[in-house]
């Protein structure tokens, strides 16, 4: 944690909530850690209890390591250096490190961002909206960090960094003079303190459908772990450059837009379809090429054009106008003239071009309603048929494997389902689970839905199926650079491996198709 001076335990603690248990004795603290295996001299470890193990348990690593201080949950006595205990060591880490950096949110106007679809691509137009209208603006998303200075990956199978990292990012980019941030935050991360005191003064929520609920239990706790984010809005202090506390919200998704909006603390704005949102869109025109609609909402109405492909983003777009435009004021020229110039996100319906007769596409669609919304904005353009290639994660909300496949064999012309992380579970029983819910909707396997366990030769199967006009669809993976098969993570590319089936077909240079444990054409290459 270079650049930070030594801090006070006991001060660092003053600004947390929920410390139920005091050490007598105070300590300079020069880091912090919530991995005991990073643990440096003079860091404080936070044990936090897990789903699958429990940080107390590694408080001796720690101290090995150097660790000067503790903070837990536990009712701790023996301990030889000074232990803290709170009611909630997530929460507590994410005050003590911003305390540690010196409350960075403060200093920012600070834009969140969460949704079960398009949170990263709205995220990305606020940041590119902020800059083009000469804002220095940070971003943190699921695909990478801007700090202002660097540009710095966020993980490999992504979610919100954890509440240390995070507010690492935030006091990096005030050191580099920035004014804005915008950060992605995902429900795991929400439920789980990461992005606490980070001190928002917007909330945005896209939309909030099936997801993750391996993780949450039920919908009814995913969609409070989301809110959480609209409530962090009332923790927000003052700050001198202002403080709107302002919620974005979706106004097409009637049940859930009450909900919302009772969880704001201020004022609301709203954006979709529907007649009575604040932002809306009309005549909207989509291809392959783009989109092209009207912006309407307070005080004007202008024709937008993105190069971003798919009718459903019109809603981010209009998600990113209400955030920038109708809450922070910026010109609404310039916002449009920012979304004329942000072209395709990696791995959000990326096309992969070899020189084919047809399109090939890759995307992250990764839940039911994104995997819709995929198919039929590639209906639209798609003057033959739509070949699909998905799997379905292992060791996760199991409910979207029969969805998906259904999704799909309502939408595409062919599915082909293959691996997707299965991680400890086995393929096989994945693989059926889906061809059970394709088959309900009367797909026939063998004619218009396959089974190909290795995703290398799934997608070189879609290649040689298909034919001029079509589209292949590459989902699920998007911009992740690796799957895992039991605890392993494998360097896996989608769009690396389309390329490289495109250029078995073509016969042309292409890549190598990346090894995974099913292949049996390729040769392994590494682990990450």
């Amino acid at each position: 944690m270079a650049d930070v001076p030594a801090r006070s335990f006991h001060a660092l603690l003053q600004q947390v909530p929920g410390v139920v248990g005091w050490p007598e004795t105070d300590v300079s603290v020069t880091g912090l850690a919530l991995d005991s295996r990073r643990v440096q001299p003079g860091d404080v470890f936070i044990a936090v209890p897990g789903t699958q193990v429990d940080g107390h348990a590694f408080i001796p690593q720690a101290l090995e390591r150097g660790a000067v201080a503790v903070v837990g949950t536990r009712p701790l006595t023996e301990l030889p250096v000074p232990y803290a205990r709170v009611a909630n060591a997530r929460r507590a880490a994410a005050h003590l490190a911003a305390a540690f950096y010196g409350h960075p949110g403060l200093h920012m106007t600070v834009v969140g961002v969460t949704g079960t679809d398009g949170k990263t691509t709205t995220s990305t137009l606020i940041w590119h909206i902020l800059r083009t209208a000469g804002l220095a603006t940070g971003l943190v998303t699921t695909i990478q960090a801007d700090l202002g200075g660097k540009q710095v990956p966020t993980g490999l199978h992504v979610t919100t960094p954890d509440a240390i990292t995070v507010q690492g990012f935030l006091a990096e980019m005030v050191r580099n003079g920035l004014t804005h941030a915008v950060l992605e935050a995902t429900s795991h991360g929400l439920d789980q303190h990461r992005v606490d005191a980070s001190h928002f003064d917007v909330a945005v929520i896209t939309n909030i459908t099936h997801e993750h609920l391996d993780y949450h239990g039920t919908y009814e706790a995913y969609r409070a772990a989301k809110a959480r984010l609209i409530e962090l809005l009332a923790e927000t202090p003052d700050k001198p450059q202002g403080n709107p506390r302002t919620a974005v919200l979706n106004r097409d998704q009637e049940d859930l837009f009450p909900y919302l909006r009772a969880k704001a603390p201020g004022p609301v704005v709203t954006f979709g379809l529907h007649p009575q949102a604040d932002v809306r869109a009309e005549d909207i025109a989509s291809g392959p090429w783009g989109l092209r609609f009207r912006a309407i909402g307070p005080g004007f109405a202008l024709s937008i054009e993105s190069p971003l492909v798919g009718e459903y983003n019109v809603l981010n777009i209009l998600a990113a106008l209400a955030a920038t435009v109708v809450v922070l004021g910026v010109d609404v020229q310039v916002a449009r003239e920012a979304v004329a110039t942000l072209s395709g996100l990696p791995g959000r319906m990326e096309r992969i071009d070899l020189g084919q007769d047809f399109t090939a596409i890759v995307d992250f669609a990764h839940t039911p309603v994104a995997l819709e919304r995929a198919l039929r904005a590639a209906r639209r353009w798609t003057p033959g048929r739509i070949i699909a290639v998905f799997g379905s994660a292992g060791l996760r909300d199991k409910a979207k494997r029969r969805m998906m496949a259904e999704v799909s064999a309502q939408l595409a012309d062919i599915t082909i389902l293959t691996a997707e992380d299965p991680r400890t579970e086995p393929l096989e029983a994945i693989l059926a689970e889906m061809l059970a819910g394709a088959l309900a909707q009367g797909a026939r396997e063998g004619v218009n839905v396959f089974r190909v366990p290795d995703r290398g030769d799934a997608i070189r199967l879609a290649v040689r199926m298909a034919r001029p006009g079509d589209t292949v669809l590459v989902c699920g993976k998007g911009h992740e650079q690796s799957m895992c098969f039991g605890e392993t993570e494998y360097p896996w590319d989608d769009r690396v491996a389309l390329r490289a089936a495109l250029a078995e077909h073509l016969g042309v240079p292409g890549p190598s198709m990346p090894y995974l444990p099913t292949s049996s054409r390729s040769t392994p290459r590494g682990r990450v």
